[in-house]
């Protein structure tokens, strides 16, 4: 535990309610250990030593994220999240080393979500001409997670949305028989389908997807599929 973190440490230890804990345990299948603190008050928590407590290096922040990530208790790599999100003062472009190893570690759908929510459309819109070579390899990896990442790092880019790469992306995976892969082609056709819906149906119809993908595709825009669909 280092100087840094040690604040973070006790007053999670603090509020740690092991009924809880039981609990979150189950529903992440028992892969990982809880303090069992819910995400409102792990969010004050954070935001509160956020206040006070602000790296200044890249090496500090780096040493920081795989404390944390290596440690027993799922929250601790929430926070990781968050204090690495709050930190994009000393963001470079080797900090997509650190991104890819939170990704291919520990990986869990709430962790490889999160990272796509609060990373990956920032990093990439600071360092576009890295964009198709990191998630063109991440795509044609064997890695589910990196697969998942690529389909996702465009959810929230809206009318920015390179449809061309989210098309490509999508299409090299569709035969993918695994879950989380098939969920996030259908996540994110189906959060593009709240900019373009016309587009999301084009594309549904013209291309084969897993029954999956596609009810989650088109699960809010039921109202616009043509009737001959």
């Amino acid at each position: 535990m280092s100087t840094y973190t040690t604040p973070l440490f006790i007053e999670f230890k603090k509020n740690s309610n092991p009924s809880n804990a039981k609990g979150m345990k189950a529903y992440m299948l028992h892969q990982f250990e809880f303090y069992g603190i819910k995400t409102p008050l792990r969010d004050s928590i954070v935001k509160a030593f956020l206040k006070e407590n602000i790296l200044t290096k890249v090496g500090a922040l780096e040493k920081v994220m795989k404390e944390l990530w290596c440690s027993d208790q799922r929250e601790l790599q929430y926070a990781a999240i968050d204090i690495f999100t709050a930190h994009q003062h000393l963001w470079n472009e080797q900090s997509i080393t650190l991104i890819h190893y939170c990704i291919t570690h520990k990986s869990w759908w709430d962790s490889v979500d999160s990272i796509a929510s609060d990373w990956l459309g920032l990093f990439f819109k600071l360092y576009p001409e890295l964009t198709l070579p990191i998630t063109k390899g991440w795509n044609e990896s064997s890695n589910i997670w990196l697969q998942r990442s690529s389909i996702l790092f465009q959810k929230a880019a809206k009318k920015n949305t390179n449809t061309q790469l989210l098309s490509n992306y999508i299409l090299n995976l569709r035969t993918s028989k695994e879950f989380f892969v098939q969920k996030a082609i259908g996540w994110a056709l189906r959060e593009f389908s709240k900019t373009n819906p016309d587009w999301v149906i084009k594309f549904v119809q013209k291309n084969d997807l897993a029954p999956l993908s596609k009810r989650e595709a088109l699960k809010r825009i039921q109202k616009k599929i043509p009737s001959n669909f």
